[in-house]
């Protein structure tokens, strides 16, 4: 029986792609496809769990030998030759033949054990594995807020807003009902109401919008998500959808 590709089986642990009805028609039969599927799926559980660790030690340089080792060693294995003895020749009493077979390449369980050291090694290093190759450090956060739904916005609707170190306003939403305009996002000063927008939302769930520098937070506490209207009006609409108070 001929297995899964390797690469399709990553796709589908990842749920980067859909099985079709081949795929499921081979896994049913194939106990050796299921087995490493679910290996994939576990590792990359494993993954997803610590994308929220942050400011974790760089790990021991031990550990990135060890997969260097593995990987090379992995590379470096020969090919395999296999001889397979053919029947006598029976007219005319010929020894046994010994006929080489085509090279194989290394057993895919391999590159499979090499995947799942090398998965599991950036879980556990966390955001260190992104700091090797050269992506800068996250900002820091100085304060941070809940959003909640405001008014009659349905109580499923959520937030969260991060002002990080780096002058901007990190916003991610969820469960926002449909509007016929756009999401707008505004500081508000609890204290007399004065507001100022910082930006749209958009389409998506998440924006960086940036802050004014001179922006004094203690005061301008309140971030507010409304919806608006193209009206060419640039003032608060006056229908808030979240709400939430920064604190550090």
């Amino acid at each position: 029986m001929q297995h899964l590709e390797h690469d399709r089986l990553i796709f589908l642990a990842l749920g980067e792609s859909e099985a079709d009805n081949a795929d499921r028609t081979h896994l049913d039969a194939c106990s050796h496809c299921r087995a490493e599927l679910a290996g994939l799926r576990e590792v990359a559980g494993l993954g997803r769990a610590t994308q929220s660790l942050r400011d974790l030690p760089d790990p021991p340089e031990h550990l990135w030998q060890g997969i260097t080792a593995e990987i090379r060693a992995a590379e470096q294995l020969p090919a395999l030759t296999i001889t397979r003895p053919q029947p006598a020749d029976r007219r005319d009493g010929a020894a046994p033949r010994v006929v080489p077979s085509a090279t194989r390449r290394p057993r895919r369980w391999v590159r499979y054990a090499v995947t799942a050291v090398a998965a599991a090694a950036v879980g556990v290093a966390g955001t260190a594995a992104v700091l090797r190759e050269g992506t800068p450090p996250q900002p820091s956060v100085t304060a941070s807020a809940r959003l909640a739904a405001y008014g009659s916005t349905p109580p499923q609707a959520r937030g969260d807003a991060r002002v990080l170190g780096s002058g901007e306003l990190h916003l991610h939403v969820a469960n926002l009902p449909p509007v016929t305009g756009y999401y707008e996002v505004w500081l508000i000063n609890p204290q007399n109401m004065e507001m100022f927008s910082i930006g749209v939302l958009g389409g998506g769930a998440d924006v960086l919008l940036p802050l004014p520098p001179n922006v004094d937070l203690r005061q301008y506490s309140v971030v507010d998500v409304s919806a608006e209207q193209f009206d060419n009006n640039t003032a608060h609409s006056g229908d808030s959808l979240l709400r939430g108070s920064l604190t550090g």
